[in-house]
């Protein structure tokens, strides 16, 4: 069957303080608190999403909260850097926000023509704000604490630190991926049809020691496909071509696999439905601790073992 990859799904990464996590990517970057649930594998954690008002597919970074976690350390078989779009008119505002609450910035630079602001957040996870021509809004977060003129609109792309890139250039072929610049070391791709959150680039780094994930990393990237059919064929093609894919798991708000590319970074594919709210209503996303089915008989225990969050104080910036 015809299939394709529409872009970059979610991102998901370590933090080590929920609350200041939320804090952060709440608080200050304005992103929606989509999801207040546990990490399925281990549910003595949180798993925290955010996104834009309904945390649509291209718009959700999520985070597994490991408080007393060892900091991770960036390098090879990593996603190094993930940036979301910003309008054109907005890094000025972003640039005087991040310094005000005392953010990490690394610089403002220009990489293919677009202004590029490089920050991090608490745990040192690498991010970026990349001012964008015809951005699009979708569906923003009317109640959080930044306008709509500055407010992120999804994912730009990924960077994919590699020691050796050849056979990762050929699996990102494989998905549908194309060249489309190369600036020295760095191969930018698209998937889909172009644009916003369907980016990734691939920074050929041979000397570069390798990466350990942990706190203040990225655990892994999920491309976005539209239904179950395609998925499952995408699967069969992977496992064609040599790789080990994970049987499909529900993981409620989608469906995913997982395999290793061949520089060792974790990709999923993962379903654009069910979505948000299949198990709470728009207006509540985030306020409540939600767990599956499977884990709902140990939800006391579970209250218990996770520390106390609240969502911060928003005031709108106008």
């Amino acid at each position: 069957m015809d299939k394709e990859l529409l872009g970059i799904h979610h991102v998901t990464a370590i933090a080590s303080d929920p609350q200041r996590n939320i804090d952060f990517y709440v608080g200050l970057l304005g992103l929606r608190l989509v999801k207040l649930t546990v990490n399925y594998d281990e549910p003595t954690i949180y798993h925290l999403y955010y996104g834009d008002e309904l945390g649509h597919p291209g718009t959700i970074i999520t985070f597994f909260a490991w408080p007393g976690g060892p900091k991770g350390r960036l390098g090879t078989g990593q996603l190094t850097t993930t940036s979301f779009s910003i309008s054109e008119t907005a890094i000025s505002f972003w640039m005087d926000r991040l310094k005000s609450h005392g953010a990490q910035i690394q610089g403002l630079t220009t990489r293919f023509n677009e202004q590029v602001l490089a920050f991090s957040d608490p745990d040192g996870l690498q991010l970026e704000l990349v001012a964008t021509q015809n951005g699009q809004r979708g569906s923003l977060w009317k109640e959080g604490p930044v306008a709509p003129e500055y407010a992120l609109r999804g994912f730009r792309g990924v960077a994919l630190s590699e020691r050796g890139h050849e056979q990762t250039l050929s699996l990102l072929e494989t998905m549908g991926f194309r060249q489309r610049a190369q600036d020295g070391n760095r191969f930018r791709y698209e998937v889909g049809g172009g644009g916003q959150g369907t980016i990734v680039d691939l920074l050929s780094e041979p000397d570069a020691s390798r990466g350990v994930v942990s706190v203040g990393t990225v655990h892994h990237v999920a491309w976005r496909t539209p239904d179950d059919g395609q998925q499952k064929a995408w699967r069969q093609q992977l496992v064609e071509v040599g790789l080990n894919v994970t049987p499909v798991i529900d993981r409620t708000y989608f469906h995913s696999i997982y395999f290793r590319e061949p520089g060792g970074v974790l990709f999923e594919i993962a379903t654009d439905p069910p979505g948000f709210t299949v198990d709470e209503p728009a207006h509540q996303l985030g306020t409540r601790l939600t767990l599956p089915s499977w884990l709902e008989p140990k939800r006391r225990e579970i209250e218990q073992t996770l520390p106390p969050v609240r969502l911060p104080s928003l005031l709108k910036v106008r």
